[in-house]
C-alpha cells in the first residue's frame, strides 16, 4: 500500500495582498515500510504538505490517496477523514503544549475515546502506549502532565497519538528545545515506534544529522516543490545544490570530502556510524600487514569538519 500525491497546490491568503503559493505541484509517493526524512529551509513548503497527509489542511487541487482513503478538494465525508486521521498520526513541533486533561492516563485516552473503543480496550491500548513511550504506567498514569519534565510531558503527547495504533507516523521537529540527552531518547524512541507500532514514519528536521540516523530516503523541498526525493547516499553527492537553497550536508560528509581532498576515499559516507566503519575499514586494509601497536590507548577522539581532531592518546593530548 502507497501514499500517493499528486499535483497538490496550496496557496495562502488566495486572491488578496497576501497571496503566497506554499505548495506548486508536488508530486511524491511514499511506500508503506518508508521512514521517510523531510527537509528544507523555512517556507519550502514542508510543514503545509504534512498537514493535508492527515486532512489537517482541506485540499484546493490534486488528489492524495492515503493506502485506501482518498481525499480530492471539496469532498465533505467526514467518516472518512475520521477513519484518516485514526490511519494517519500527526506529532506536532512541541506536543507537550497540547496536553490538556488532568493526569497522563487521560490525556493518553483521548483519542482512542474519540474512535469510540470500549473502556477496556481504551485502557489496554493507553497502558501499552505509555510502556511504549519508555515511562512507567503506574508511576504516571494519576500524575498531572504539566508536572513532569519536558522529555516526559513530550513521551505523553507522542503516547496519546500511538494510542490510537496509526499506519503512518508524522513527527515534526520532534527534538525541537530538547536537551542532548533528551534529543538521543526521542530519537531511539522513533526508531522503537516503527518497529513496534507505526510502519510506516515520516519525519521532518532542520538538523540533517538526526535525520541521517534513521531515514532510508529523504524528500527535499524548496519553494513549495520537491527538489530531490532520493535515498541518503545520493542525495549529499547534491552538496552545491543544497548549499544553494540554505541546507547543509551531514558532518559525516563534510569530514568524508575533506579526507577524500587529502587522498583518502571512503565511498559513500552519510551517517557518523557510516564514517566510523569506513575509517576502520580504510586503516585496516592499508595497515593490515603491520604489527598491532599495544600500547596505544584512546580515550577520547574529536574531529570537526574544519580539519581539527584532539586525540588523548597515553595520557596527553596529540593535536
Amino acid at each position: 500500500m502507497q501514499i500517493v500525491v499528486k499535483d497538490v497546490n496550496y496557496v495562502y491568503s488566495a486572491h488578496t495582498p497576501f497571496e503566497r503559493h506554499a505548495l506548486k505541484g508536488v508530486n511524491l509517493t511514499i511506500n508503506e515500510g518508508d521512514f521517510l526524512g523531510i527537509i528544507g529551509h523555512t517556507g519550502s513548503g514542508k510543514s503545509t504538505f504534512i498537514m493535508h497527509l492527515n486532512g489537517l489542511f482541506k485540499l484546493q487541487s490534486g488528489e492524495i490517496d492515503v493506502f485506501d482513503i482518498k481525499l480530492v478538494p471539496d469532498k465533505k465525508n467526514k467518516s472518512d477523514l475520521r477513519r484518516l486521521r485514526g490511519t494517519v498520526g500527526m506529532v506536532f513541533q512541541y506536543p507537550e503544549y497540547q496536553l490538556f486533561e488532568d493526569t497522563v492516563e487521560k490525556d493518553v485516552a483521548f483519542g482512542p475515546k474519540n474512535m469510540g473503543l470500549d473502556d477496556e480496550e481504551v485502557k489496554k491500548r493507553v497502558k501499552r502506549a505509555i510502556g511504549l513511550v519508555g515511562l512507567d504506567y503506574d508511576d504516571v498514569k494519576d500524575r498531572a502532565p504539566f508536572e513532569l519534565s519536558g522529555g516526559q510531558k513530550r513521551r505523553v503527547a507522542i503516547a496519546g497519538i500511538i494510542a490510537m495504533q496509526p499506519k503512518v507516523l508524522i513527527l515534526d521537529e520532534p527534538t525541537a528545545g530538547l536537551d542532548p540527552y533528551g534529543k538521543e531518547q526521542i530519537l531511539s524512541l522513533i526508531t522503537r515506534l516503527k518497529q513496534e507500532c507505526s510502519p510506516t514514519v515520516i519525519v521532518i528536521s532542520h538538523d540533517v544529522d538526526e535525520i541521517t540516523r534513521f531515514a532510508n530516503r529523504i524528500v527535499v523541498f524548496n519553494d513549495g516543490k520537491v527538489m530531490f526525493d532520493l535515498p541518503m547516499n545520493e542525495l549529499f553527492r547534491h552538496a552545491d545544490e543544497l548549499h544553494a537553497v540554505g541546507l547543509e550536508v551531514p558532518k559525516a560528509v563534510r569530514i568524508a570530502q575533506k579526507l577524500r581532498e587529502r587522498g583518502i576515499e571512503l565511498g559513500d559516507v552519510v551517517s557518523l556510524n557510516d564514517l566510523l566503519h569506513a575509517i576502520v575499514t580504510a586503516y585496516n586494509k592499508k595497515h593490515m600487514d603491520e604489527p598491532v601497536k599495544t600500547d596505544v590507548s584512546f580515550s577520547a577522539f574529536d574531529f570537526d569538519a574544519d580539519g581539527g581532531h584532539v586525540c588523548t592518546q597515553s595520557g596527553e593530548d596529540k593535536r
